[in-house]
């Protein structure tokens, strides 16, 4: 998923369709601690609507859950207890009973604030993402704003300055379909060469309005996504290469689609049928996405990119060549900036949900630390107040510092096979913050 104001995807009323119950596909019959943890997780779905973005496992679990009487919270919370307990026992190979135990923590968090018995904000983030997320100095916002400065002078305010340079950028609605399937065969090739893809895999896009993101990837299994782009806000090219990264190759989809291959299909690890939003898997999912973008469009490769999309969306600006490719090099140098303001959306979470700040207090520190515009601003701030992505900003910014460090531990060379296998393990914030392996 991807935030707002260049974020997550589109829509459908919970991830979990129906067609991607298990369906009648063939898959290998769970283990005693997969099928726990599913039933668990579908039980607390019930409970707090949205926690399951995804479920591709088997059908009778998930009739079963239907059947039943709804599980007490405290049940679940202790239901949460006991499938940790076991994992010393029953699960032998130590990356699959790290992934279970961070999960299962995050999960019993989201049963104790179901029963009534909370965690302070920071702490059921921590326990949600399996770290804890710092509060960002202003000083680092600061420095964004003084590259923004110095490519876009002027006396205006930063957002407006901004906002006046993204108009000059925004894609026409209905050139938006032709600009996504050319970058998305652009952006499947490229992961076809560099990460290979699994038998089968294939995904649709869709235009949507009425979200708190940008951008969704909603995946049913059997190796298929939907993508959906929210159009509420309007798109700048900058934004929807992206976007289209993060949602489909090699991001969200190839991820999905690989580790349902992977660790589904030929390893039989069933608690991988499942997605779940605020848990450690959600930093690893988001960091990734994020990350896959510089694979997806090398740095060297962004100006022409950039010129050739403002050609084919049609901007006024592609009319004279010289002066497009300049303006490709000028988002190119503002885009880490950018990407670097984005982080205050974690501050701000912070601000409202553990300090306690009002809406007017947060979207004034949104718009005059961040620069962002007071239609973005409203927009971040509604994502940072829903109750699911309350906790969930955190898993963008976060997520990517994390991903960021522990590939580029090795040298460069090797940093594609690094970011691939990514796309296949069962892989922890816990343990990509411990040392490169």
């Amino acid at each position: 998923m991807t935030d707002p104001t260049g974020g997550p995807p589109t829509a459908t009323a919970g991830r979990a369709s129906v067609a991607a119950m298990g369906g009648t596909r063939r898959m290998p019959a769970p283990d005693p601690i997969a099928t726990d943890y599913l039933l668990l997780a579908l039980r607390l779905d019930q409970r707090i609507p949205g926690l399951v973005d995804g479920y591709f496992g088997p059908a009778a679990l998930k009739a079963q859950v239907d059947m039943e009487q709804l599980r007490a919270p405290s049940r679940l919370r202790d239901d949460a207890r006991a499938l940790r307990d076991r994992l010393a026992v029953e699960v032998a190979e130590p990356d699959r009973r790290a992934w279970l135990d961070a999960q299962s923590v995050a999960l019993e968090a989201h049963a104790a604030a179901v029963a009534g018995d909370p965690l302070p904000y920071e702490e059921h983030v921590a326990r949600c993402m399996g770290f804890a997320p710092l509060r960002r100095p202003d000083t680092d916002f600061e420095r964004a704003r003084a590259v923004i400065d110095e490519v876009l002078p002027g006396d205006a305010p930063l957002s407006d300055r901004l906002d006046a340079w993204d108009r000059d950028l925004e894609i026409a609605v209905d050139r938006l379909p032709a600009v996504i399937d050319w970058l998305v065969a652009r952006f499947r090739a490229r992961a076809a060469r560099d990460f290979g893809l699994p038998d089968g895999e294939d995904l649709r896009v869709n235009l949507v309005t009425g979200q708190p993101w940008s951008g969704y990837n909603w995946f049913d299994g059997g190796r298929r996504s939907r993508v959906d782009i929210n159009t509420d806000l309007p798109i700048r090219v900058p934004d929807l290469v992206h976007v289209v990264t993060r949602e489909t190759y090699p991001g969200h989809h190839l991820e999905h689609a690989w580790k349902e291959a992977e660790l589904v299909d030929r390893r039989g690890l069933l608690e991988a049928s499942i997605l779940l939003i605020n848990t450690p898997e959600c930093p690893v999912s988001e960091g990734l996405a994020d990350l896959g973008a510089s694979f997806a469009v090398p740095p060297h490769e962004l100006v022409d990119l950039l010129a050739e999309a403002f050609d084919r969306a049609a901007l006024p600006i592609a009319a004279d060549h010289a002066a497009s490719r300049a303006i490709a090099e000028r988002v190119a140098i503002l885009a880490p900036a950018r990407r670097a303001l984005a982080a205050i959306r974690g501050n701000a979470a912070f601000l409202r949900h553990a300090d306690g700040r009002s809406r007017v207090e947060v979207l004034d520190y949104l718009r005059d630390v961040g620069g962002y515009a007071p239609a973005v601003a409203t927009k971040r701030l509604e994502f940072i107040e829903h109750p699911l992505w309350r906790t969930y900003v955190f898993v963008y910014a976060e997520g990517e510092a994390l991903l960021r460090r522990w590939v580029e531990a090795v040298p460069r060379e090797d940093q594609v096979a690094r970011f691939g296998r990514l796309l296949h393990e069962q892989v922890t914030p816990g343990r990509l913050l411990a040392a490169p392996d």
